[in-house]
């Protein structure tokens, strides 16, 4: 069988110098800025995958989610999910119980000692972002930074909608 063919469209609009020069600075920047920020949180025998997921469960009442919110929040297959919980699990820093209300329901959570070692990383995390992200623009620009991603998360939510 053949693949489908994408339907004809409109002329391509092609990035402008401004443009072109904003998105490759966001590409370059975002891939240096998560690296030099995974570094913060290593010491802590943590990634920014692992720390992701224990802000996140910080976050939650009783610091546990359904295990499938989770996984669509962090944007990964629920088996993708299982293997980034698999180390935090066998290190004691989250666990997975069933639910209470819903025995179908896998929960994780976060557990005390993986609140107390979020509570100690997290400093050196925020150090991280302020030293390489926020202390290099202006208050002005960081408002405008916060508006603009605002916008681009609204409309991927959007976008998502639309696709289910």
């Amino acid at each position: 069988m053949a693949p489908e063919r994408r339907p004809a469209t409109t002329a391509t609009r092609w990035l402008d110098p401004v443009e072109a020069k904003a998105w490759r600075n966001f590409i370059d920047s975002t891939n240096a800025l998560q690296h030099v920020l995974e570094e913060d949180v290593v010491p802590f025998g943590l990634t920014m995958g692992d720390y992701e997921v224990l802000v996140r469960l910080s976050e939650r009442p009783e610091r546990r989610q359904r295990m499938c919110d989770l996984a669509g929040e962090l944007r990964l297959s629920p088996s993708g999910l299982t293997r980034r919980l698999d180390g935090l699990v066998r290190s004691g820093l989250v666990s997975r119980e069933p639910s209470n209300d819903d025995r179908r329901v896998m929960l994780a959570v976060l557990t005390d000692a993986g609140y107390e070692l979020l509570v100690e990383a997290a400093p050196h995390h925020v150090e991280g972002v302020r030293k390489h992200f926020i202390d290099r623009m202006t208050p002005a620009e960081v408002q405008a930074l916060a508006a603009a991603f605002e916008k681009i998360r609204l409309g991927l939510l959007e976008h998502q909608e639309q696709q289910q």
